[in-house]
């Protein structure tokens, strides 16, 4: 079982709903600037064009996501049309 599946399970939350809606997301991820927090952008294949008005995220290295996510400096944005 993925890390994905282990954690929905243990919220309880429907796994075979998540991946159902997995192949309708896209996501960026990313920082604003460097000492800000990562950013994790979440929508609906539908709400790409929206994506584009939002400040654009600057890559970020696997070290500096992996830190971030242990420093729980991570903050999740909904994106919708």
């Amino acid at each position: 079982m993925s890390d994905l599946k282990m954690i929905l399970a243990e919220l309880e939350a429907d796994v075979d709903a998540f991946e159902a809606l997995s192949g309708q997301l896209v996501w960026r991820i990313g920082q604003r600037d460097d000492d800000g927090p990562l950013i994790v952008r979440v929508g609906l294949a539908s709400s790409t064009t929206r994506f584009a008005d939002l400040p654009r995220l600057k890559n970020v290295s696997d070290q500096d996501l992996e830190a971030a996510l242990q420093a729980g400096n991570v903050r999740v944005e909904w994106v919708t049309n």
